[in-house]
């Protein structure tokens, strides 16, 4: 998978020239409707775009030197190379849901900034979120 942290190193430069073009724009072209100087909006947006390419880059690049070579790396790999248990995923599970609930109360909560409703929804979110972690961790007598 070196191609995924080539991929984002890419972006990071492209993401680096477009920034250094947007700031020469914006600091010397003039505009009969703009006040002259740095626009730190999107200066700061766009550093931290970089940054955030750069920490994924190196994070694929460090896992990638230390695991081996993925099927999809190979270059006669067919499609059955990758084949296999890809994870465990939940048949049906009601706490999806539930979180889903409490970020819709929480949301609505900061829409009205009502703060009994944020203080709701962010116990509804913790409990539902605690529940689906230790969904399969305790015994189907428990349940």
């Amino acid at each position: 998978m070196r191609a995924g942290a080539n991929v984002f190193y890419g972006i990071a430069i492209y993401l680096l020239v477009s920034e250094l073009v947007y700031i020469f724009g914006v600091n010397l072209v003039r505009d009969d409707g703009y006040l002259y100087g740095p626009e730190w909006v999107g200066i700061v947006g766009m550093g931290l775009a970089i940054l955030l390419c750069v920490m994924l880059g190196v994070y694929l690049h460090f896992t990638d030197s230390r695991t081996d070579l993925a099927p999809e790396d190979w270059e006669e790999a067919e499609t059955e190379d990758g084949a296999g248990i890809l994870g465990f995923f939940s048949p049906g599970s009601i706490w999806p849901f539930a979180m889903t609930m409490s970020v819709a109360v929480l949301g609505l909560g900061v829409i009205f900034l009502y703060y009994w409703l944020i203080v709701l929804g962010a116990a509804m979110l913790v409990w539902s979120t605690t529940k689906l972690s230790l969904q399969y961790g305790v015994p189907k007598e428990k349940h």
